[in-house]
Protein backbone atom coordinates (compact mmCIF):
# COMPACT_ATOMS: atom_id res chain seq x y z
CA UNK A 1 0.00 0.00 0.00
CA UNK A 2 1.45 3.36 -1.02
CA UNK A 3 1.07 6.18 1.51
CA UNK A 4 1.75 9.63 0.00
CA UNK A 5 2.95 12.73 1.79
CA UNK A 6 0.74 15.06 -0.22
CA UNK A 7 2.01 18.03 -2.17
CA UNK A 8 5.64 16.87 -2.37
CA UNK A 9 7.87 14.52 -4.35
CA UNK A 10 8.35 12.42 -1.23
CA UNK A 11 6.41 9.25 -0.46
CA UNK A 12 6.92 5.99 1.36
CA UNK A 13 5.47 2.50 1.20
CA UNK A 14 4.16 0.48 4.11
CA UNK A 15 3.47 -3.25 4.08
CA UNK A 16 -0.11 -4.04 5.07
CA UNK A 17 -0.55 -7.35 6.91
CA UNK A 18 -4.33 -7.10 7.39
CA UNK A 19 -7.19 -4.89 6.22
CA UNK A 20 -9.11 -4.40 9.46
CA UNK A 21 -11.98 -2.10 8.50
CA UNK A 22 -13.42 -0.15 5.60
CA UNK A 23 -16.46 2.06 5.29
CA UNK A 24 -17.64 4.90 3.09
CA UNK A 25 -19.57 7.46 5.10
CA UNK A 26 -21.51 10.45 3.85
CA UNK A 27 -18.32 12.49 4.22
CA UNK A 28 -15.27 10.33 3.58
CA UNK A 29 -13.72 6.90 3.18
CA UNK A 30 -12.40 5.30 6.38
CA UNK A 31 -9.71 2.60 6.27
CA UNK A 32 -8.06 0.91 9.24
CA UNK A 33 -5.18 -1.46 8.48
CA UNK A 34 -2.51 -3.42 10.31
CA UNK A 35 1.00 -2.72 9.04
CA UNK A 36 4.36 -4.33 9.70
CA UNK A 37 6.24 -1.08 10.35
CA UNK A 38 3.72 1.15 12.12
CA UNK A 39 1.18 -1.20 13.69
CA UNK A 40 -2.49 -0.30 13.24
CA UNK A 41 -3.12 2.80 11.10
CA UNK A 42 -6.10 5.01 10.34
CA UNK A 43 -6.64 6.57 6.91
CA UNK A 44 -9.28 9.08 5.84
CA UNK A 45 -9.80 9.41 2.09
CA UNK A 46 -6.49 7.63 1.60
CA UNK A 47 -4.48 10.00 3.82
CA UNK A 48 -2.70 8.70 6.90
CA UNK A 49 -4.20 10.14 10.11
CA UNK A 50 -2.29 8.22 12.75
CA UNK A 51 -0.27 5.12 13.48
CA UNK A 52 -0.11 2.96 16.59
CA UNK A 53 3.68 3.30 16.68
CA UNK A 54 3.86 7.07 17.15
CA UNK A 55 0.37 8.43 17.82
CA UNK A 56 1.42 9.34 21.36
CA UNK A 57 4.04 11.70 19.94
CA UNK A 58 1.39 13.49 17.90
CA UNK A 59 -1.39 13.61 20.51
CA UNK A 60 0.83 14.51 23.46
CA UNK A 61 2.49 17.29 21.47
CA UNK A 62 -0.82 18.63 20.19
CA UNK A 63 -2.56 18.66 23.58
CA UNK A 64 -0.07 18.58 26.43
CA UNK A 65 2.40 21.23 25.27
CA UNK A 66 -0.26 23.97 25.16
CA UNK A 67 -2.12 22.71 28.24
CA UNK A 68 1.07 22.86 30.30
CA UNK A 69 1.29 26.55 29.44
CA UNK A 70 -2.18 27.27 30.83
CA UNK A 71 -3.05 28.13 34.42
CA UNK A 72 -5.62 25.69 35.78
CA UNK A 73 -7.58 25.03 32.55
CA UNK A 74 -11.13 23.88 33.24
CA UNK A 75 -12.74 23.55 29.82
CA UNK A 76 -11.72 22.43 26.36
CA UNK A 77 -13.23 22.15 22.89
CA UNK A 78 -12.03 19.57 20.39
CA UNK A 79 -12.63 20.25 16.70
CA UNK A 80 -12.63 16.92 14.87
CA UNK A 81 -10.55 14.34 16.70
CA UNK A 82 -13.09 11.55 16.24
CA UNK A 83 -10.46 8.87 16.84
CA UNK A 84 -10.41 9.89 20.52
CA UNK A 85 -6.69 10.50 20.99
CA UNK A 86 -7.13 14.16 21.92
CA UNK A 87 -9.92 13.29 24.34
CA UNK A 88 -7.66 10.74 26.01
CA UNK A 89 -4.98 13.35 26.59
CA UNK A 90 -7.45 15.91 27.95
CA UNK A 91 -9.04 13.39 30.30
CA UNK A 92 -5.68 12.81 31.98
CA UNK A 93 -6.29 16.05 33.90
CA UNK A 94 -8.75 15.76 36.82
CA UNK A 95 -8.98 19.57 36.91
CA UNK A 96 -10.67 19.55 33.51
CA UNK A 97 -14.40 19.98 34.18
CA UNK A 98 -15.94 19.98 30.68
CA UNK A 99 -14.71 18.74 27.31
CA UNK A 100 -16.82 19.34 24.20
CA UNK A 101 -16.13 17.65 20.88
CA UNK A 102 -17.52 18.82 17.53
CA UNK A 103 -17.06 15.99 15.00
CA UNK A 104 -18.91 15.94 11.69
CA UNK A 105 -18.51 12.22 10.96
CA UNK A 106 -19.94 9.78 13.50
CA UNK A 107 -18.42 6.97 11.43
CA UNK A 108 -14.92 7.95 12.52
CA UNK A 109 -15.92 7.70 16.18
CA UNK A 110 -17.68 4.37 15.67
CA UNK A 111 -14.80 2.82 13.71
CA UNK A 112 -12.17 4.10 16.14
CA UNK A 113 -14.00 2.93 19.25
CA UNK A 114 -14.34 -0.56 17.76
CA UNK A 115 -10.98 -1.02 16.06
CA UNK A 116 -8.68 1.53 17.77
CA UNK A 117 -9.85 1.46 21.40
CA UNK A 118 -6.37 2.25 22.75
CA UNK A 119 -6.67 5.74 21.27
CA UNK A 120 -9.55 6.94 23.41
CA UNK A 121 -8.82 4.56 26.32
CA UNK A 122 -12.35 5.00 27.63
CA UNK A 123 -12.46 8.79 27.19
CA UNK A 124 -15.73 8.72 25.23
CA UNK A 125 -17.40 7.33 28.36
CA UNK A 126 -15.97 10.01 30.65
CA UNK A 127 -18.92 12.06 32.04
CA UNK A 128 -17.00 15.28 31.37
CA UNK A 129 -16.97 14.57 27.63
CA UNK A 130 -19.85 15.83 25.47
CA UNK A 131 -19.82 14.77 21.82
CA UNK A 132 -21.66 16.89 19.26
CA UNK A 133 -22.08 15.31 15.84
CA UNK A 134 -22.26 18.06 13.26
CA UNK A 135 -20.45 20.87 11.49
CA UNK A 136 -17.74 22.35 13.74
CA UNK A 137 -17.97 25.67 11.88
CA UNK A 138 -21.61 26.06 12.92
CA UNK A 139 -20.95 24.73 16.43
CA UNK A 140 -18.31 27.36 17.09
CA UNK A 141 -20.42 30.11 15.56
CA UNK A 142 -23.41 29.28 17.77
CA UNK A 143 -21.59 28.37 21.01
CA UNK A 144 -22.26 30.40 24.14
CA UNK A 145 -19.57 28.70 26.23
CA UNK A 146 -16.05 29.87 26.95
CA UNK A 147 -13.07 27.51 26.62
CA UNK A 148 -9.58 27.60 28.09
CA UNK A 149 -8.26 25.40 25.28
CA UNK A 150 -9.47 24.76 21.73
CA UNK A 151 -7.78 21.87 19.91
CA UNK A 152 -8.31 21.63 16.16
CA UNK A 153 -7.50 18.03 15.24
CA UNK A 154 -8.77 18.12 11.67
CA UNK A 155 -7.42 16.66 8.46
CA UNK A 156 -4.90 18.56 6.36
CA UNK A 157 -5.94 20.76 3.45
CA UNK A 158 -3.81 19.45 0.59
CA UNK A 159 -2.50 21.80 -2.07
CA UNK A 160 -3.69 19.57 -4.92
CA UNK A 161 -7.23 19.09 -3.59
CA UNK A 162 -10.30 21.28 -3.09
CA UNK A 163 -13.63 20.87 -1.37
CA UNK A 164 -12.25 18.92 1.59
CA UNK A 165 -14.00 18.75 4.95
CA UNK A 166 -11.38 20.92 6.64
CA UNK A 167 -11.17 23.82 4.21
CA UNK A 168 -13.43 26.18 6.16
CA UNK A 169 -11.63 25.27 9.41
CA UNK A 170 -8.46 27.01 8.20
CA UNK A 171 -10.01 30.43 7.54
CA UNK A 172 -9.93 33.75 9.37
CA UNK A 173 -13.73 33.57 9.65
CA UNK A 174 -13.54 30.32 11.61
CA UNK A 175 -10.70 31.52 13.83
CA UNK A 176 -12.54 34.77 14.52
CA UNK A 177 -15.47 32.73 15.82
CA UNK A 178 -13.02 30.68 17.89
CA UNK A 179 -11.54 33.85 19.40
CA UNK A 180 -15.01 34.86 20.59
CA UNK A 181 -15.42 31.69 22.69
CA UNK A 182 -11.80 31.44 23.81
CA UNK A 183 -11.02 32.65 27.33
CA UNK A 184 -8.80 35.79 27.35
CA UNK A 185 -5.72 33.81 28.38
CA UNK A 186 -6.87 30.66 26.60
CA UNK A 187 -5.07 28.98 23.72
CA UNK A 188 -6.15 27.53 20.39
CA UNK A 189 -3.85 24.97 18.78
CA UNK A 190 -3.96 23.11 15.49
CA UNK A 191 -1.83 20.55 13.69
CA UNK A 192 0.17 22.11 10.85
CA UNK A 193 1.28 19.19 8.67
CA UNK A 194 4.90 18.17 8.01
CA UNK A 195 7.16 21.18 8.58
CA UNK A 196 9.95 19.88 6.37
CA UNK A 197 8.05 18.67 3.32
CA UNK A 198 4.90 20.83 3.57
CA UNK A 199 6.04 24.16 5.06
CA UNK A 200 3.28 26.01 3.22
CA UNK A 201 0.72 24.64 5.71
CA UNK A 202 2.35 26.30 8.72
CA UNK A 203 2.96 29.51 6.76
CA UNK A 204 -0.74 29.75 5.89
CA UNK A 205 -1.94 29.02 9.43
CA UNK A 206 0.49 31.51 11.00
CA UNK A 207 -0.70 34.16 8.57
CA UNK A 208 -4.35 33.49 9.40
CA UNK A 209 -3.70 33.33 13.15
CA UNK A 210 -1.80 36.60 12.94
CA UNK A 211 -4.82 38.34 11.45
CA UNK A 212 -7.02 37.31 14.40
CA UNK A 213 -4.86 36.86 17.52
CA UNK A 214 -2.27 39.02 19.26
CA UNK A 215 0.04 36.12 20.07
CA UNK A 216 0.87 33.10 17.95
CA UNK A 217 3.71 30.66 17.40
CA UNK A 218 4.63 27.12 16.44
CA UNK A 219 6.48 24.02 17.55
CA UNK A 220 7.01 20.47 16.31
CA UNK A 221 7.29 16.84 17.31
CA UNK A 222 8.80 13.69 15.84
CA UNK A 223 6.34 11.43 14.00
CA UNK A 224 7.81 8.78 11.67
CA UNK A 225 4.41 7.94 10.15
CA UNK A 226 4.02 11.60 9.09
CA UNK A 227 7.34 11.65 7.28
CA UNK A 228 9.41 12.35 10.39
CA UNK A 229 7.99 15.62 11.67
CA UNK A 230 4.61 16.97 12.72
CA UNK A 231 4.08 20.70 13.05
CA UNK A 232 1.72 22.55 15.39
CA UNK A 233 0.58 26.16 15.56
CA UNK A 234 -0.95 27.97 18.54
CA UNK A 235 -2.59 31.36 19.07
CA UNK A 236 -3.99 33.39 21.95
CA UNK A 237 -5.21 36.87 22.84
CA UNK A 238 -3.13 37.08 26.02
CA UNK A 239 -1.53 33.69 26.68
CA UNK A 240 1.65 32.15 25.34
CA UNK A 241 2.88 28.61 24.69
CA UNK A 242 6.50 27.68 25.27
CA UNK A 243 8.82 25.28 27.05
CA UNK A 244 7.18 24.09 30.27
CA UNK A 245 8.15 21.81 33.11
CA UNK A 246 6.95 18.22 32.73
CA UNK A 247 4.94 17.13 35.81
CA UNK A 248 6.33 13.99 37.42
CA UNK A 249 2.91 12.59 38.28
CA UNK A 250 1.63 12.45 34.67
CA UNK A 251 3.04 9.39 32.85
CA UNK A 252 3.63 10.68 29.32
CA UNK A 253 4.97 8.33 26.66
CA UNK A 254 6.62 10.77 24.25
CA UNK A 255 6.85 14.05 26.11
CA UNK A 256 9.99 14.47 28.25
CA UNK A 257 12.14 17.49 29.16
CA UNK A 258 14.26 16.61 26.12
CA UNK A 259 11.39 16.43 23.61
CA UNK A 260 9.80 19.52 25.17
CA UNK A 261 12.98 21.53 24.52
CA UNK A 262 13.28 19.99 21.05
CA UNK A 263 9.75 21.09 20.17
CA UNK A 264 10.77 24.75 20.29
CA UNK A 265 14.17 24.29 18.67
CA UNK A 266 14.77 25.09 15.00
CA UNK A 267 14.12 22.15 12.70
CA UNK A 268 17.61 20.69 12.18
CA UNK A 269 17.10 20.04 8.45
CA UNK A 270 16.50 22.07 5.34
CA UNK A 271 17.99 22.76 1.94
CA UNK A 272 20.36 25.68 1.64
Amino acid sequence: MRVPIRGTKFSYEVEVSKWVHFRQTEFQRIDIVDTVAFGRMLFLDGHVQLAELDEHAYHESLVQIPILSLHQPRSALVIGGGDGGVLRELCRWPEMERIDMAEIDAGVIEASREHLPFLSNGAFDDPRVHVHIGDAFEFVKDSTRSYDLIVADSTDVYEDESGGLSEQLFTSSFYTDCSRILAPSGVIVTQADNLLFCPYSLDAIRSTFGAVFSNFGSYWGMAPSFGGFSGFCWASAQGRVGVSQIPEDVPFTYLTPLTMDLAFSPLPFGLR
